[in-house]
């Protein structure tokens, strides 16, 4: 039997050949900020780009994984490659990500044309991980025809879910005080299109009247947000969420915004990373460097304001 890879090269000859053991050590690599992970990212960052990447988000027990098992299992028969990308609450026991609701996910984990991985957030802000883009870029890498991205329920910060998809999907159920409240939030500014799952709810044709009112308000582009009844759990309407994600994606391709979006999240991936960056560094030099301890300790004290003391830092940084 032979060794296992460890280094980024030959992780990524395995990788780019649709190895699923490659991928999910690659991304194991880049979750922990392993160099190698970055070494990686960097050799196989040119063979991305095929994958269209969906985005669901949406308030908790909506039935996104329900839903993502759905459009799975109808990508598959396609003969499409999936990986989905399930962002979840770090475990306090295992500091990995909690598996407990992917039920209906498990239908697919025998099928080598599924790769499902499940990412702590380990406190990111907005549901997303700082890594996600880049296990999206590996999952893209290996050969996935679809990616799908399935965000936490966290309320209005799970809008940056937009700066890691093509094609953004609210999933919201009829008769819940979490769905209305998406509604007033703010959330309804970031869907491509919308799927009210479990749509056998006398309250469906309602809440669908609800939702066309609060698009109509909004700003009124080229696509038309359409709005797709689901029953995910017995497959109805799949079908034609799934054909209404595609149109989406040829929409966007064919007036060329599919370009700009994918710029515009690479553009927020770089600034997110050297921010992510700096603020370790800066948290590094508290511990390490006396006279940042100093600085803190004046604001503490009452000599120093915040603002006149973060400005004093980054003129240090940039020394």
């Amino acid at each position: 039997m032979a060794a296992p890879a460890r280094t980024a090269a030959e992780i990524a000859e395995r990788l780019l050949a649709g190895d699923k053991r490659a991928l999910a050590k690659a991304i194991s690599l880049v979750e922990n900020d392993d160099p190698e992970g970055w070494a990686l990212v960097r050799q196989v960052y040119p063979q991305t780009g095929g994958a269209a990447v969906t985005g669901f988000t949406g308030p908790p027990g909506v039935g996104k994984s329900t839903l993502i098992g759905a459009l799975t299992a109808h990508a598959r028969q396609a003969d499409r490659q999936v990986a989905v990308l399930s962002i979840d609450p770090s475990s306090p026991f295992t500091k990995g990500a909690l598996l407990g609701d992917r039920i209906r996910l498990t239908d697919h984990f025998l099928d080598s044309g599924v790769f499902i991985r499940s990412m702590a957030t380990r406190g990111s802000l907005g549901g997303l991980s700082e890594a996600t883009l880049q296990a999206a870029l590996l999952m893209d890498a290996s050969g996935k025809d679809d990616v799908f991205l399935e965000t936490v329920g966290v309320g209005q910060a799970e809008v940056d879910i937009i700066d890691h998809a093509d094609t953004v999907v609210l999933v919201l159920m009829p008769g819940s005080g979490d769905s209305v409240q998406a509604l007033k939030a703010g959330i309804m500014e970031i869907p491509d299109v919308i799927a009210v799952n479990k749509s056998d709810h006398p309250l469906t044709d309602t809440m669908i009247r609800e939702i066309r009112g609060v698009l109509s308000l909004g700003p009124q582009g080229e696509w038309r947000v359409p709005i797709v009844k689901t029953e995910a759990s017995r497959g109805e309407g799949v079908q034609e969420l799934a054909e209404q994600i595609a149109a989406h994606r040829e929409h966007i391709a064919a007036e060329g915004t599919l370009l700009e979006r994918r710029r515009r999240n690479l553009m927020n991936e770089v600034v997110g990373l050297a921010a992510g960056r700096l603020r370790r560094r800066l948290e590094e030099s508290i511990h390490e460097d006396p006279s940042v301890k100093e600085l803190l300790d004046e604001v503490v004290a009452r000599k120093l304001d915040p603002a006149s003391a973060a400005a004093r830092l980054l003129e240090r940084s940039g020394d």
